[in-house]
């Protein structure tokens, strides 16, 4: 009677164990025919990665999303411009971020890059201006300097008797005598930063045309030079730009390059460099007086609206009159406005979704 029991039993533990190992084959099964599109409806967070100038406006958006609505505040992160098309453009799904921000524009082989690995559309967002701020700390004299004396003091090579040689200035005066005597020390972006691209465009190309011997020695390739020095200088700071900020207030000496948001931010500590004779200002800027000035752009994944929530609201929020319009939160914190054709054309051109073609860019 026992070893019946007994059988029986073992026969009801067999059962019950193969009746468990065809339901966890079953879920193994569900979960491996998941499709990348399904899978991406269970993303409810959306993914902001680039610009480390755009960085604090994006912030304050995605905060006020979380605020106000029900979806989840967006996470963002900032990779510098380079590094953020980088991310972004790896493809679509959720591994991938939905938008990415950036102190200059978009550049061909970048959107190419988008379009080769499976997105169907790329949306351009154009938000406002901002400017290179040449930042000193506050209890400075103010400091004048010309693009031509900027490029002199971060380039690789100078012009000297006729050639091109390593740059030997260790200090402002001997650039010019109307110089401050200051050793120079400048506290930059790295190569994956806007802010560094935009600075290379907006300087070292304008101001190379004033120097004959790089055309003598490089020729045609003379007007891209964009060789920055190497040594202590100039100093890669990352791109965390409130680093360059606390280093500014600890360092007279010093010198910081960051958007103009940072500098508004921190007025009551830092001050602009005047630059060809013009303050670093939102009407200079927004008007293009100031030499240094750019736009500020975002770019969307168009393929993830509707699939990542809260991403359409986000977008929309972010081009809304509350936030950079012409009284908008975000100039407050250091953003300048477009001007009302342009801000209309811009938001046209994300509420349609308009895809943006390589044609259109450089």
């Amino acid at each position: 009677m026992r070893s019946m029991l007994t059988a029986a039993l073992c026969a009801l533990l067999a059962a019950t164990l193969l009746v468990a190992a065809l339901v966890a084959d079953a879920m193994l099964a569900s979960t491996v025919v998941t499709s990348p599109a399904q899978a991406q409806t269970l993303r409810d967070q959306i993914r902001i990665v680039g610009s480390s100038t755009v960085f604090p406006f994006s912030s304050f958006v995605a905060e006020e999303l979380g605020k106000t609505t029900s979806f989840r505040t967006p996470v963002v992160e900032s990779t510098g411009s380079g590094g953020g098309f980088k991310l972004f453009s790896a493809g679509v799904g959720t591994e991938t971020p939905d938008i990415t921000n950036s102190s200059r524009r978009i550049k061909k082989s970048e959107l190419e890059t988008c379009y080769a690995n499976g997105m169907t559309s790329v949306v351009e967002a154009r938000i406002g201006f901002d400017g290179i701020a040449i930042a000193q700390n506050g209890k400075n004299p103010d400091f004048k300097v010309s693009l031509e004396q900027l490029f002199l003091a971060v380039a690789e090579k100078v012009p000297s008797k006729g050639t091109l040689v390593p740059n030997p200035f260790k200090n402002w005066k001997e650039i010019d005598p109307t110089l401050p005597d200051r050793i120079i020390l400048i506290y930059g972006p790295p190569a994956t930063s806007g802010t560094r691209d935009a600075f290379v465009e907006l300087v070292m190309h304008k101001a190379v045309k004033s120097f004959p011997e790089y055309e003598q020695v490089l020729g045609k390739d003379a007007k891209d030079y964009s060789a920055i020095r190497q040594d202590q200088a100039y100093v890669p700071s990352g791109e965390n730009d409130n680093l360059i900020v606390q280093k500014l207030v600890q360092d007279k000496n010093a010198f910081g390059i960051f958007g103009y948001s940072f500098l508004e931010e921190n007025k009551d500590r830092l001050k602009g460099a005047v630059v060809n004779g013009v303050k670093p200002e939102p009407k200079t800027v927004s008007s293009g007086e100031y030499p240094i000035s750019r736009s500020l752009f975002f770019y969307i994944k168009a393929d993830h609206i509707g699939k990542v929530p809260g991403l359409k609201e986000y977008v929309d929020l972010f081009m809304s009159e509350k936030m950079i319009g012409s009284r908008g939160l975000l100039r407050r914190i250091g953003l300048i406005p477009l001007p009302k054709d342009q801000l209309e054309q811009a938001r046209r051109n994300v509420t349609t979704l308009k895809r943006l073609d390589p044609a259109d860019v450089k």
